[in-house]
């Protein structure tokens, strides 16, 4: 459950800015001296919802501002992130064993908790390896500490602040010290990387000793992550999806998450199943994902694709949950062929083609150099409009036609 990651500045930038990045520094050095004031304030708001003066002096006493949560919060990486370059380094033969070694030796607690949630234990493996490598890795920060200076900071105060208080709340119900509440720089902890708000929500004392333990309880941590996708609209007994293979006059423009249609219909337009065989699951509903564009790699997509989604909001993400998922339970590899190169955007030019857009009457929104739902929605426009397969994927082709009508 991480939130953004990174934007890098290189060599001449750097050189260049120099001057402001001083400026800069000497303005936060300014503001420093405000962050004890501002804790008093939060001292006052956290008092009034019932946090006690022993859990506010645990937990905030000393607490000072921590710049390096602060620069990976202004992060963004400088490329966008093409389909095998996130899947190979995540779908690793290492991974896929561990995972299976893990979901024996926790085979009796995997199936109580599958009994009462109805999500399966090479799920919740595939959950537990994606976001710490099966609670090998679960962070090194103080997660009051890493709040305390994302709420204080002015660019999500809010939503920080939120979670903040919600930390609190769950040092003050005895849970966990605020020592012991260890995580990401953005909040997210233990084995499942919850955020204080996701805990409040759906976190379980799965062994009834009194404490709601995600950190150090790895029957509470599973029972509490199937909990939230119970809660989130997980489908017992259904797939994520599984891998298809297009047919050359399908027509794309029909493709995307937000199409979901009986999968029976996309068996009538001609899509199969890798193999040549009929789709299954004709009866349910799904969409055809194709996260490469159109000469990709292609998926139809079940419910449970979306309940994944609702943990972390990532099409690539719930594909290698998925997937990662299907190899544990002893499934085979992609059938799709890597290519030589994959073609790397940067954001620069996503957020130029954005422009583009919104010049040539495509709203794409406001250019942020991110491929979201409604710059999929404009780019997927502007293809079928000038005889380009229409399946919401940027390419520098697609990109140098919107410049050549721009003007």
């Amino acid at each position: 459950m991480e939130l953004s990651r990174r934007t890098l500045l290189t060599g001449g930038t750097l050189l260049a800015l120099s001057g402001v990045f001083g400026s800069l520094r000497h303005a936060r050095a300014a503001t420093d001296a405000d962050f004890d004031a501002w804790l008093v304030e939060l001292r006052a708001e956290a008092a009034a919802k019932g946090i006690s003066q022993k859990t506010l002096d645990a937990a905030l006493t000393g607490l000072q501002p921590i710049q390096k949560v602060i620069d990976l919060d202004r992060n963004q990486p400088e490329f966008t992130q093409t389909f095998w370059r996130y899947m190979e380094p995540r779908i690793t033969d290492t991974r896929i064993a561990d995972g299976q070694v893990r979901l024996a030796a926790n085979q009796k607690v995997l199936d109580q908790v599958e009994g009462d949630h109805g999500v399966p234990a090479e799920s919740l493996m595939a959950f537990w390896g994606l976001e710490t490598n099966y609670g090998t890795y679960m962070g090194d920060y103080e997660v009051i500490a890493a709040l305390a200076t994302l709420a204080w900071d002015e660019r999500r105060s809010a939503f920080f602040r939120t979670e903040l208080l919600n930390a609190l709340t769950i040092v003050e119900q005895g849970h966990i010290t605020a020592a012991g509440m260890i995580g990401s720089w953005a909040g997210a902890m233990g084995h499942f990387q919850f955020l204080p708000s996701t805990f409040l929500n759906n976190a379980l004392d799965y062994d009834n000793d009194g404490k709601k333990d995600i950190w150090n309880n790895t029957s509470d941590a599973f029972a509490s992550a199937a909990h939230f996708l119970e809660n989130s609209g997980w489908v017992p007994g259904l797939p994520w999806g599984y891998e298809v293979v297009m047919p050359a006059d399908f027509p794309w423009e029909q493709s995307g998450a937000d199409n979901r249609q009986p999968v029976a219909r996309w068996q009538a337009l001609g899509v199969r199943r890798p193999d040549g065989g009929d789709l299954t699951l004709q009866e349910k509903s799904g969409a055809i994902l194709l996260p490469a564009g159109w000469q990709g790699p292609a998926f139809v997509v079940l419910q449970n694709f979306y309940t994944i989604l609702r943990w972390n909001n990532s099409h690539l993400y719930a594909i290698s949950v998925g997937h990662l998922s299907d190899r544990i339970a002893g499934k085979g590899p992609f059938k799709a062929v890597k290519p030589v190169e994959e073609e790397r955007l940067s954001r620069e030019e996503i957020k130029t083609m954005q422009e583009y857009l919104n010049k040539l009457g495509f709203d794409s929104g406001t250019p942020d150099g991110k491929v979201g739902p409604k710059t999929r929605a404009a780019l997927r426009a502007f293809q079928a409009k000038n005889g380009f397969p229409a399946d919401a994927y940027p390419t520098r082709a697609i990109i140098e036609a919107m410049r050549v009508q721009a003007g």
